[in-house]
């Protein structure tokens, strides 16, 4: 259907107008050879720009896209309403968002879900939305958070996610850098955040708050049910031709990447690079078309969840149910049990929290219990390995296990009807991957970027390894650039999930994306002899030691958090010195605000009075130096070393600090990830200690 573009692509188009249907017929020529005939193709309703480049860093620039001759990446681009459309015409009337109201859950059909997009993009250009300029939308998930994104999107701006816990600072940079025209938060606490930088954003119109009435009525801020009603007097034809005057190689969303180097840059995804990563994703799950029910709690800023719970979600007329906003902090485990969602998507923390929780819960079980516990996870471990590796075979015993403890711990934790359960964003450990085996419950690991449109490799029951982040996405590829000996090389992206570029940053975006468009994750890699992909560092994160020895960090870490469960966070140290260090957090309750706090929790004490010790806060442990506690993270950080691949991979000193890593702190960024070089500044005094500074 469509000409292979190799590493190039020319896309020669005619206007629609031109055309006696209306469809847009467009030639693809190689040139890389620069003698071949275009090749005429027609394909219903595909709209697509002019474009030369594969790269854009202009808000209106289009790009050339990745087409491929066959398969899935020769599929005909759509445009976001185009998408939506397929799914409205066809499951219109099935549920697609419902949340709580005062307690009651209400729901809105795709058809309704639609009709509200369509309200929102009228009252946007009634507000004054400008054609490419941003939307952007600071608040907890909801269905608010949806219509606003996707009427954003309809109305022909930008639409652009701002972490909620982003300070005043971080949120004027985003809506300056997009060029925002409007604003929509979810609550006062985030209106005031705005109102603050308010006079440094020459651009922005108007603000739209679409939780509770406003504190105080103030100029050009609405709520959300007078925004609804603003676009009103917009005709829908107006609206209609805005739609229609779109291209899938356009750019229509920014993910701004967390900025755990310097300022976050604005990630330019197309219509195309939605609408096809969507349908890509889903289909290499095997999703169910209308059968598939998910919870949508992580910040939707953040490119895993709004691929996820928005958009593959509008691809195949999933319900997506939204959690309370206090989900990590505790409530989520009521939402997925009153839901039970057939998928579900947790950040490595998400998934240690709860593996500790059923620790916890275990550890005051009777002797019975336990034994019986015990016994049920050396038959799922057994039963999950052999699953994994092909074999359809389960232990004997395995049948009464599943009936005493597997079924009941799935239904407890809500996913009893849940076919597939995912976790990415950062790495996760081996040990919980192991503990939810034991569960008979696999975790699917999956790897991607803000600049992969999400994933790039998955893991699905298919096909998985455990430690593996699985197989390339259908459709596209992988490369592993300057490969050491081992078979180690930088991770490189090709395909349609690879993004426009960098808003207003054509540098950055030509350090991504080399002159063949190929997209350098910057991670460094290796495939296993079935092409399994594994991740074995960052290149950023990479130790380089005085000796000039690389020392990829995560795997050290992990080890010793695996090796001493009451360490919760660990960081090496020791780039450009002569040896590595260690800088310790142990596990610690956190209060309502998610805010670490002093007390060791539950599994702490434990593990503290299972070694003679009775504390229960970190300070007693630290004050004390605690012999029998630092004789024990001293033995596993021995056991660790003593699995070195060389003496300077091994670790010299340490030291436990008194607070916990947290996103408030500045510790993580908004999915936990660890965020090296601020944890570096923030604790300059203890590592200039290691080395004598």
């Amino acid at each position: 259907m469509f000409v292979k573009t190799e590493e190039y692509q020319t896309v020669a188009l005619h206007d629609s107008k031109d055309q006696p249907n209306g469809d847009c017929s467009f030639s693809v020529m190689k040139s890389n050879t620069g003698n071949e005939p275009a090749i005429p193709l027609t394909t219903g309703g595909v709209r697509l720009a002019p474009a030369q480049d594969l790269w854009s860093t202009a808000r209106d620039k289009p790009v050339k896209l990745r087409m491929e001759t066959s398969g899935l990446g020769s599929e005909p681009p759509m445009t976001i309403h185009q998408m939506f459309q397929a799914t409205v015409q066809k499951y219109g009337g099935y549920p697609a968002l419902r949340g709580k109201k005062e307690g009651t859950w209400v729901t809105l059909t795709y058809k309704e879900y639609y009709q509200h997009a369509r309200a929102a993009a009228r009252s946007f250009l009634k507000l004054g939305l400008e054609r490419f300029h941003g939307v952007g939308i600071l608040g907890f998930n909801s269905p608010e958070w949806f219509i606003a994104d996707v009427g954003c999107i309809l109305a022909g701006g930008l639409a652009t996610g701002i972490y909620t816990t982003n300070s005043p600072e971080a949120c004027q940079y985003v809506a300056g850098n997009c060029e925002a025209n409007v604003l929509v938060v979810e609550n006062n606490k985030q209106l005031v955040k705005i109102l603050q930088v308010r006079d440094q954003l020459p651009h922005l119109k108007a603000i739209v708050q679409y939780k509770g009435e406003l504190e105080q009525k103030l100029p050009n801020v609405y709520t959300w049910a007078e925004f609804m009603k603003l676009g009103e007097c917009i005709p829908e034809a107006e609206l209609d031709a805005v739609i229609d005057s779109q291209k899938a190689n356009e750019c229509c969303t920014l993910i701004y990447t967390s900025g755990t180097t310097g300022n976050p840059k604005g990630v330019m995804l197309s219509h195309d690079n939605i609408t096809w990563t969507a349908t890509a994703a889903g289909l290499m799950t095997s999703l169910k078309m209308a059968e598939e029910e998910i919870v949508s709690y992580l910040p939707l800023s953040h490119v895993a969840a709004q691929v996820h719970d928005m958009w593959i979600c509008m691809r195949f007329a999933v319900i997506t149910n939204f959690a309370e906003p206090d989900a990590l902090k505790g409530s989520l485990a009521n939402t997925l049990r009153e839901v039970r969602p057939t998928s579900f998507l947790g950040v490595p923390r998400v998934w240690e929290k709860m593996q500790e929780a059923m620790k916890s819960a275990g550890a005051k079980s009777s002797i019975t219990k336990k034994k019986i516990a015990d016994w049920a996870k050396g038959i799922g471990l057994q039963a999950s390995y052999n699953a994994m590796n092909g074999d359809s075979s389960v232990p004997w015993g395995f049948t009464l296990a599943n009936a005493l403890v597997f079924k009941n711990v799935r239904k407890a934790l809500g996913l009893d009807r849940c076919r597939a359960c995912y976790t990415g964003a950062a790495p996760i450990t081996k040990d919980t991957l192991e503990y939810f085996m034991s569960l008979y419950i696999t975790v699917f690991e999956l790897y991607g970027m803000s600049e992969s449109t999400g994933p790039h490799s998955i893991s699905c029951a298919e096909g998985y390894h455990i430690m593996s982040c699985g197989k390339v996405l259908t459709g596209c590829k992988t490369k592993l650039d300057k490969p050491d000996t081992d078979g180690n090389g930088e991770i490189c992206f090709w395909g349609r999930h690879v993004f426009m570029g960098y808003l207003n940053m054509p540098d950055k975006t030509e350090e991504a994306l080399d002159a063949d468009g190929w997209l350098h994750s910057g991670d460094l890699g290796k495939h296993d002899k079935d092409d399994f992909l594994y991740i074995t560092g960052r290149i950023k994160e990479l130790i380089i030691t005085a000796g000039g020895e690389n020392v990829p960090p995560v795997p050290i870490e992990d080890a010793l958090k695996e090796d001493v469960s009451i360490i919760s966070n660990a960081m090496l140290v020791g780039d450009k010195k002569k040896f590595l260090s260690m800088l310790l957090t142990l596990k610690c309750n956190v209060d309502d605000n998610g805010d670490p706090t002093d007390e060791l929790t539950p599994l702490a004490v434990e593990f503290c009075r299972q070694h003679g010790v009775i504390a229960s806060k970190v300070s007693e442990i630290i004050n004390k130096k605690e012999p029998a506690i630092y004789k024990v993270i001293q033995e596993g950080i021995d056991r660790v070393n003593a699995n070195a691949t060389s003496n300077a991979q091994r670790v010299q000193k340490w030291t436990i600090l008194p607070r916990d890593f947290s996103i408030s702190g500045g510790e993580l960024g908004p999915t936990m990830k660890l965020k090296r070089p601020v944890v570096s500044k923030m604790y300059q005094e203890e590592i200039n200690k290691f080395y004598g500074e």
